[in-house]
This record gives structure tokens, sequence and C-alpha cells, in this order.
């Protein structure tokens, strides 16, 4: 489908009747979630003295959990998990303190991604930085090598991951607003408050055994889901006056296909397209939206094995409409040169 002829009212049509959460599968999907998480923290604990590559195995499944908490932080943030204001918010406070992040502010900042995500102009709003070529090369040689760092996977998926959850939220800035600011303090002081907790029962040592592995690790696998969901190949950036809403919930956002086990413990969230048509949807709902609509299977669907050719992408190219890689730069200079010389 030309993606000019993306649809009109009918996403409206389409989204609307999963908009509204079911108190009885949220309540469930938090039993199931939540109660799981705190008992394979109980058992990488006891099998601390017996071995810690024991309790490092077990740090795996918990980190699938702890992903399903985040997804379900989430959701309370955009209002889309209880039908109660007051329940989201209480929900969302909790589950951000398990997963290190600041309710409010963490909700502000990712409502402005939703809305300029493919925004050419509106970068900067919790996305992952992305350059257009020219801008790349615009750049002095100082910042175009912190750009190529940041853009490397290790840092992306190894030390970008580490930075976000346990340092990047642990403060504000001050154009963030007063809501921010308490936001990220009382999570601050929930999260000191276990610490604390903690070092006087299991001690700090054992806390830290337990918590850091299975944070880095879901904090690994939670970026690379946000990054593969909107850096693939066909994906849909526009300058301002060109952009369009639908277009970039259906073309700007993947539907990565995942295994079964792998969609229950990321909530559904490869239905990209789908919850970025509708931030209201719950996740357990949008895979029923996506089979139930037929606009839904026009978007670009995503594999384990394509997906991996995502992490070749760098830049984006403004005069092909594509992302590439550094290695397109020459191709790009070479097309400038012929055409200034025509």
């Amino acid at each position: 489908m030309n993606r000019s002829e993306a649809p009109g009212p009918e996403w409206r049509r389409a989204v609307s009747p999963y908009e509204q959460p079911s108190t009885a599968r949220s309540v469930w999907q938090l039993t199931n979630t939540i109660l799981p998480y705190f008992a394979l923290l109980t058992a990488m604990y006891l099998t601390l003295d017996i071995s810690w590559w024991i309790s490092l195995a077990i740090a795996v499944p918990a980190a699938g959990f702890l992903a399903r908490i985040f997804i379900i932080f989430h959701d309370c943030g955009h209002g889309a998990f209880f039908r109660s204001r007051a329940a989201n918010r209480l929900v969302g406070f909790c589950t951000g303190v398990l997963t290190f992040m600041p309710s409010y502010y963490w909700s502000h900042m990712h409502a402005r991604h939703h809305a300029s995500a493919g925004d050419l102009d509106g970068r900067g709003y919790g996305d992952v930085w992305t350059l257009t070529v020219r801008e790349y090369l615009a750049l002095p040689k100082w910042k175009r090598l912190y750009y190529r760092i940041y853009r490397h996977p290790i840092v992306m998926f190894g030390i970008g991951p580490a930075y976000t959850f346990f340092i990047e939220y642990r403060y504000w800035r001050p154009a963030d607003g007063v809501r921010a600011r308490w936001s990220t303090l009382k999570t601050n002081l929930a999260i000191g408050a276990i610490i604390a907790v903690a070092s006087l029962t299991i001690g700090i040592k054992a806390y830290l055994m337990i918590q850091v592995p299975v944070m880095l690790l879901a904090a690994t696998a939670g970026v690379w889901l946000f990054y593969v969901q909107h850096q693939f190949e066909g994906t849909y950036w526009a300058r301002r006056g060109q952009w369009d809403y639908v277009t970039e919930a259906l073309h700007g956002s993947s539907f990565y296909n995942l295994p079964a086990v792998l969609r229950w413990f990321t909530g559904s969230i490869g239905f990209h397209h789908v919850h970025h048509l509708s931030p209201r949807i719950p996740n357990y709902f949008l895979r029923k939206c996506h089979e139930s609509n037929a606009i839904f299977r026009r978007a670009r669907q995503l594999t384990l094995l394509s997906s991996l050719k995502s992490l070749r992408y760098r830049l984006w190219d403004e005069a092909e409409g594509r992302l590439v890689g550094f290695g397109h730069i020459p191709i790009f200079l070479e097309k400038e040169r012929r055409e200034d010389s025509a």
C-alpha cells in the first residue's frame, strides 16, 4: 500500500472497541506478574550460598517478569490499564519503583514521544537519538565521534540501558517542571527505602547481587524493544509539514512478531503499530485489535531474525527516505558532488 493511501477515519472505528480496560484482566495480569517476580527474587536469594551461577540463571526469567512489570507501568502511564485514574496512578507509581522509573516524569516524556515519533522536526523526546546524514556531516569531528560511540551496539544496548535505568531517571531538569521533580523524588525515596530495608535484612551485597543482574537484563531487553520498534527497514520519518499521525503509526512503528513466550513476557508490545495508533488500548487487547482489523496487516512485520538488520542503521537519508549505516556516507557525498556539478 502506498503511504499516501493510509486509512482515514476508519482507524478510529478499528481501535475504539479495545480502548476500555478490563479490571479483571488487569488484576489478573498484576497477579501473574508480580507474584512470580518476587518468588524468583526469593529463589535467587536462597541460591546465593549454593552458587551465584544458579542465581544468575534464575535472573533470566526474573528479568522477563520485570520487563512485563514495565509494560504494566507503561500502560498505567497512558491511563490504559485501569478505568480509574487513581488506580493507574497508584499502580503506575508502585511498578515504577520496581523498575526504577518515576511514573509521572516518564509518562510525561513518553507522551511527547508519541506526539513526535517519526517527526524529523520533533526529535529529542524519549526517542533514540537519530541524525540525518547531512546533520551528521555538519558536526565537528569530536561530536561525530561522540555520535558514533552513542550509536555503537555495546553502548546502545549495554552501557545505555544501565545509565538510563540506574542514573538518568534519578534526577530531573528544572525545565521539566515541579511535578516531574516530585515524581522523581518520591520514586528515589521509595527505592532508597527498599535498599535500606534490604541492607538491614539480607544485606546490601546480596541485594545488589540479585537486583543488578535482573535490572540489567530487563533494561537491555527493554531498550532493544524500543529501538527496533522505530529503527527498522522501511520505517517512516517526515518533516512536520508532511508528517502524518496515522501513517507514522502504521509505517513508522513496527509489528514485531515475536514467539508466543516472548510476546507474553513483553505484554504484546510487539504490536507497536496498534499501540501508536491508540495508546489507550491496554496491552492484553493489542493482539486482538491487530487481528480483527485489516488496516493493521499493512504494517511492516519484523521477526527476531529480520530485526537484527536494525543494528546496522545509524542515520536517516532524507533524499532516499530511509535509514542507512555510516558506510552510506561516501555514496551520499558522491551523489551530492554529482548534483553540484550538474
